[in-house]
C-alpha cells in the first residue's frame, strides 16, 4: 500500500507540474515579428518579442486622440496575445521605444489608445498606424490579437496611410553575378501590388513596373537589403548570404 500510495503522489506531482508549464508557457504569450517605424520612415525597433500580458503607467500627456483625452496616470495590465502587448514588452527592452504615451481615456470600449513610442509623438497629422500581417486590423492595439509567427507592424505616418513595402531576395547569391530582387507593395486592406520606383540597397536602378531591380555584389561579405520608396513603409531587411572563392558570407 505505501508504494502505491507514493506512486500515485508522484503522479500527481506530475500532472501538477505539467499544468504549471502549460500555464506558464500559455501566460508568456505567441511570439511575434515586430516593427516600429517611427516617422520618415526611421526605424525604432526590428526585433522578435513575445505579446505577453504586461504593465503599463498611461500618461495625462497623451491626449493626441483629442483635448481631454489624455491618460488617468493610473498603471493598468495589457492583455496577453495582442499587438499593444508586443509592443510594450519590446518597449522594455529597446531604449528608443521609452517612454510609450498612452491613454486609458476610452477604455473599456475601445481600449488603450497610443500616442507616443519615444521621441516619436502623433501630430495634427501624423498618427499610429497598425497592420497584422499586411493588414490593418481595424481596431485598435489592444484589441487586436496575434498568433504565433505573426508580423506586427507599428508605424507613425499621415492620412491616408502609406503602403507597406515588402522586399524578397533569394537566401544565397554568388558574388560578381547579378541577382533579381522584388518589391511589393501592401495597402490598407492587405491588397498587394508590384511596387514600381522603389530604391533597394544596392540596386542597379529602382524597381520596374513589375517590381523587379537587379543588385551585384562585389566581394564577399555579408549583404543586408531594405527597399525604400518616399514617404511609404521601407521593408523589413533581408539577409542574403554571398559565395565566392570557397567562402560563404552570412549576416
Amino acid at each position: 500500500m505505501p508504494r502505491l500510495v507514493s506512486f500515485r503522489l508522484a503522479l500527481a506531482c506530475a500532472l501538477a507540474l505539467l499544468l504549471a508549464l502549460s500555464a506558464a508557457a500559455t501566460a508568456k504569450g505567441p511570439v511575434v515579428s515586430l516593427r516600429v517605424i517611427g516617422a520618415h520612415g526611421k526605424v525604432l525597433s526590428e526585433r522578435s518579442v513575445g505579446a505577453t500580458a504586461t504593465k503599463v503607467k498611461t500618461s495625462p500627456k497623451a491626449n493626441c486622440l483629442g483635448a481631454g483625452t489624455g491618460g488617468s496616470g493610473k498603471t493598468v495590465k495589457v492583455k496577453a496575445k495582442t499587438a499593444l502587448a508586443a509592443l510594450a514588452r519590446a518597449s522594455k527592452r529597446a531604449r528608443a521605444l521609452r517612454p510609450l504615451l498612452i491613454t486609458d481615456h476610452f477604455r473599456p470600449e475601445f481600449g488603450l489608445g497610443l500616442c507616443g513610442v519615444g521621441k516619436s509623438r502623433s501630430t495634427s497629422t501624423l498618427s499610429w498606424y497598425l497592420k497584422v500581417n499586411h493588414k490593418d486590423p481595424q481596431v485598435g492595439g489592444e484589441q487586436a490579437t496575434v498568433e504565433a509567427g505573426d508580423e506586427v507592424l507599428w508605424a507613425l505616418a499621415p492620412y491616408p496611410y502609406p503602403e507597406e513595402l515588402v522586399l524578397r531576395a533569394p537566401s544565397t547569391v554568388q558574388t560578381g553575378k547579378p541577382f533579381q530582387v522584388t518589391v511589393t507593395a501592401y495597402d490598407d486592406s492587405g491588397k498587394h501590388k508590384p511596387a514600381e520606383g522603389v530604391t533597394v540597397t544596392g540596386a542597379s536602378g529602382p524597381t520596374g513596373p513589375n517590381g523587379k531591380t537587379s543588385v551585384t555584389v562585389s566581394g564577399v561579405n555579408a549583404l543586408v537589403l531594405r527597399a525604400r520608396r518616399g514617404s511609404d513603409i521601407p521593408s523589413r531587411p533581408v539577409s542574403v548570404c554571398v559565395k565566392g572563392a570557397g567562402v560563404t558570407a552570412c549576416s
